[in-house]
């Protein structure tokens, strides 16, 4: 089996050659103000919420709680210690 490919320097009209270079500028321009404009959405978004949140977070102002008579932060549960030398059995 025999794979042709076309050639890669193929020759073209020098206009063509400048519009083809104009439009390609142009597509990575037009992409570019895309990709900006929607960073700063997110960036004004993103401070307007944080904004937002800390303020709401004020305004309600839950009263704090002494550091003594908070609940220590314990998990309380069961364990099994399981060993690979011998079968688990649960009772």
């Amino acid at each position: 089996m025999r794979i042709v490919l076309p050639l890669m320097h193929r020759r073209r009209h020098p206009l063509a050659q400048a519009l083809s270079l104009v439009l390609g500028l142009f597509v990575i321009g037009v992409l570019m103000v895309f990709g900006l404009v929607v960073a700063g959405v997110l960036t004004v978004g993103g401070t307007l919420w944080l904004v937002w949140r800390q303020w709401k977070r004020r305004r309600v102002g839950a009263p704090k709680a002494p550091q003594d008579a908070r609940q220590p932060e314990v998990l309380e549960g069961e364990y099994v210690v399981i060993h690979n030398s011998r079968p688990v059995t649960h009772h």
